[in-house]
């Protein structure tokens, strides 16, 4: 079995023991702070001290930070870390079992630990990239005890914020017999002790009442791919029972009646919209459910979910949100009279999902997702005078519309720098690649693909039909 290699990057340095990030302009996403046109930042060690106009700070580490844009760390709440690797190798998939038939009846089977490792590895750096210091790991591929510390391994080698929900996988062999064990192994063995600050643990599960209550017997999140409209039958009597709780996440949530909506809020369950997923895989009607949960009531956070038909960053999401709500308000105002009022959001309000609403979904909101003074210094620094940026005629306008990974300059993780003038730190690009071409390479072997880098659909393998 092949063991991968964590030399691929380098430990993170320390953080300072104090950083001045001077002269730009904040969107703090706080409301009692507000946005400053030209504003400081003090960090002392990973945690946020002050903001404020000429803070003085004495021996400080400053980064000069005129005309850059400084915001809180995005948050992605539902990622499939493990398929990094699988980047756009199905770009015109069209439904969930195109979707499928790619991953878990492909490839998934034959994954070592080295293959978790390094497809997680791939996406904590892409997510780091573009400027997502969180991310909710969606780990539906736990074969082994070995295959979840892979896929941990990388996340901490990575210095990304995350929260890990280990998973049974969906189809193949897998060892049985380490299930839900694997739930308070890995708890005891990286969480426990407090050694890593930017993990923490939940479990991937669907609705499944015996799995839910180890789940909190362990005082861990419970996240479900939750489709509305299959699935909304259940929650009535999941929440007669009490089985309905804060601690929940729904991922999707497409297609939900009223009904379940109102069920939803009333428990408390935490929720994530998925705006390219949802549309891409024709998920059952095809619409992210951001204006759904508006009008509940529920801010969700935004998810990429996956890499296997398109890109990894939040920009992205942000800027397809905006624009399908604005179709979907506009159908729905056609269909139903002048007196409908979709809720739809702005650009400002789409920075907050993807930033403090994304925070709450992950349980995390006390930490990250705003530039608050006590809170982890978790935040990016956006170079507004990039050639595709400036001017800059409105700050929010700039990051949701405009902003992309290349203008992201600065990426501090509790206080660590992890990309600065515009790199990620610390990684040995050669040994990155030559893992990620030898795990392919394992993985179609294996799998009997031939890859086509011009085909126009992913052709399934007689072991996914």
């Amino acid at each position: 079995m092949a063991e991968y290699n964590r030399s691929i990057v380098q430990a993170p340095t320390a953080q300072a023991a104090r950083t001045l990030i001077r002269g730009a302009t904040v969107l703090s996403m706080d409301g009692d702070i507000g946005n400053l046109a030209r504003g400081d930042i003090l960090i002392e060690g990973s945690t946020i001290t002050a903001i404020g106009e000429n803070i003085e700070a004495g021996d400080a580490m400053v980064i000069e930070a005129s005309g850059m844009i400084a915001m809180p760390g995005m948050v992605d709440t539902h990622r499939h870390s493990w398929e990094g690797q699988l980047r756009r190798i199905n770009p015109n998939a069209e439904t969930l079992e195109d979707y499928c038939n790619a991953t878990h009846f492909s490839f998934a089977k034959y994954y070592r630990p080295a293959d978790m490792y390094i497809g997680n590895l791939l996406t904590a750096l892409g997510c780091i990239d573009a400027g997502i210091t969180t991310v909710v790991d969606n780990s539906h591929n736990s074969r082994t005890g070995a295959h979840s510390d892979a896929a941990v391994e990388a996340l901490l080698d990575a210095g990304i914020r995350s929260v890990h929900a280990s998973g049974a996988p969906v189809s193949g062999e897998w060892d049985k017999a380490h299930w839900p064990g694997n739930l308070e192994r890995l708890q005891g063995k990286y969480v426990k002790n407090g050694d890593n600050p930017l993990l923490s643990l939940a479990v991937m599960a669907q609705l499944e009442p015996e799995l839910w209550a180890e789940a909190r017997r362990l005082g861990l999140p419970i996240i479900t791919e939750f489709f509305g409209g299959d699935m909304a039958a259940e929650l009535e009597g999941l929440h007669r029972e009490g089985l309905l709780r804060p601690d929940n996440i729904f991922n999707h949530c497409t297609a939900l009646p009223d009904a379940g909506w109102k069920i939803i809020r009333e428990a408390g369950v935490r929720v994530n919209v998925c705006p390219r997923s949802d549309a891409h895989y024709g998920i059952e009607d095809g619409m992210f459910a951001m204006q759904s949960a508006q009008r509940h009531g529920i801010s969700p956070g935004l998810s990429v979910d996956n890499e296997t038909s398109y890109s990894g960053d939040m920009f992205m999401e942000m800027r397809v949100a905006f624009y399908l709500q604005r179709v979907m308000g506009m159908h729905q105002q056609r269909c139903c009279g002048a007196e409908h009022h979709p809720v739809t959001l702005s650009a400002h309000g789409l920075l907050k999902a993807a930033t403090l609403d994304g925070a709450t979904c992950a349980g995390l909101q006390d930490k990250v997702g705003t530039l608050t003074p006590g809170k982890q210094a978790d935040l990016i620094l956006i170079n507004a005078q990039d050639i595709n940026l400036y001017p800059s005629g409105n700050a929010f306008g700039t990051v949701v519309h405009a902003a992309e990974r290349s203008n992201v300059d600065t990426v501090m993780i509790g206080g660590r720098i992890v990309k600065r003038g515009g790199k990620v730190l610390g990684v040995d690009s050669e040994r990155l690649r030559a893992a990620i071409d030898e795990s392919r390479e394992h993985l179609f072997a294996a799998a009997g693909y031939q890859p086509d880098i011009f085909a126009e659909t992913f052709m399934p393998l007689e072991s996914a039909k």
